[in-house]
């Protein structure tokens, strides 16, 4: 069997054991990580650095493998056909070759099968502006926007472009053109990508991840020049989200990108995927709706009195706090205090919602649509 065999046959058995990472450690058994908890696989026996240049060397492009050698590490995707697509980190510890694996399901999923609010479908109508979608590292953000980028593609006639690092999920044609660029492959940065889509007539833009100033001041042009921009930020919440923008700039520039943001904000989608008392992980969100007067805050540069505003006119917005969601999940059985008061931005507002009984069951997810047998975004 060859490596690239092999390799095959460990994935596959990963995807069927509901794996949402797989790791290879060079002299060590294979692991992989399910429903969050890591579990090494003794079957497929010792993996020994050379095993692992034969499993990942077909999968490499000459452009990936020059940089793996240059900078010791490289991130890159690939498929196996009715299999999934995977998400690769190859890099070095203890002077041996190492790589971690993501599945990535073939099909892309609805807002439905993800227990997305449908909010986020009505942002999607949006002609122009900034959408943000932020979270830690496995918070399920590339899947909640491969949701979003995939009901545009669905309902609407559009010219998307996608700018990621790697290429995850692949988009088939539907009513929109989707042309899909991966930085290094396709094109050299972020924001040269960016500063080329400008000129590709393009109707929606995402951009994998806001990573430096200029790409911020690029996608903030482009969101106001009549794009709906989509991007990740790697933050915890709304107001965080909005400082860390205006932060990346200097002082005499700040009060220029806080008139800009107020204009072209529409919406923040900030998330976390927490394990579920009833199996798998269950998503958990924060979400803003810039009204009018949360645009005059953030114009004000007010950011600190824009979170009393998120609790208020939440039926008409579809706004709902990270505390709330938490207390939804709690009343539903999905997960417990302990969970809860962990990843909680506040967790004396948390106790006294959950003591008050109050804003429970109104918003979001719980409301508008009954939980499945499955939680929200299953395994990952």
């Amino acid at each position: 069997m060859s490596g690239l065999e092999r390799l095959k046959e460990i994935l596959k058995d990963a995807k069927t054991q509901g794996a949402s990472d797989v790791h290879f450690v060079s002299g060590d058994y294979v692991a992989y990580r399910i429903n969050g908890i890591i579990n090494f696989i003794e079957k497929w026996g010792i993996i020994e650095e050379e095993d692992l240049k034969n499993f990942m060397a077909p999968t490499l492009k000459d452009v990936h493998a020059k940089l793996l050698e240059k900078n010791k590490s490289v991130d890159y995707s690939f498929g196996i056909p009715g299999v999934a697509r995977f998400r690769v980190n190859l890099f070095y510890e203890k002077g041996k070759l190492s790589c971690v694996l993501r599945l990535l399901p073939e099909k892309i999923r609805s807002f439905e099968e993800l227990g997305l609010p449908p909010v986020l479908k009505e942002l999607c109508k949006k002609d122009f502006g900034l959408i943000l979608v932020t979270g830690p590292t496995g918070s399920g953000k590339t899947t909640t926007l491969a949701a979003m980028i995939d009901y545009i593609n669905e309902n609407f006639p559009k010219h998307i472009i996608t700018i990621e690092d790697p290429i995850e999920y692949v988009y088939k044609r539907k009513k929109s053109i989707v042309r899909q660029r991966e930085v290094l492959t396709d094109t050299i940065s972020f924001n040269q990508a960016l500063k080329d889509a400008l000129r590709e007539d393009p109707d929606v833009i995402l951009v994998g991840e806001l990573r430096d100033r200029e790409t911020i001041k690029i996608a903030l042009t482009a969101a106001e020049t009549g794009h709906l921009v989509f991007g990740t930020l790697h933050t915890n919440n709304a107001i965080e989200t909005i400082n860390r923008i205006v932060g990346v700039f200097d002082e005499a520039e700040q009060n220029q990108i806080l008139m800009e943001l107020s204009f072209v904000l529409q919406g923040i989608i900030s998330q976390r995927l927490l394990p579920s008392k009833k199996g798998g992980r269950v998503l958990v969100y924060e979400i803003l709706i810039p009204n009018m007067p949360i645009r005059n805050l953030i114009r004000s540069n007010k950011i600190y009195q824009i979170y009393p505003l998120m609790q208020s006119g939440q039926k008409e917005t579809g706004m709902i706090t990270m505390n709330q969601r938490l207390a939804e999940l709690i009343k539903e059985g999905y997960i417990d205090l302990e969970t809860a008061m962990g990843v909680s931005p506040n967790p004396e507002e948390l106790k006294h919602l959950l003591e008050r009984g109050q804003n429970i069951g109104n918003f979001g997810f719980s409301s508008q649509n009954p939980f499945s047998n499955k939680p929200p975004f299953g395994h990952r």
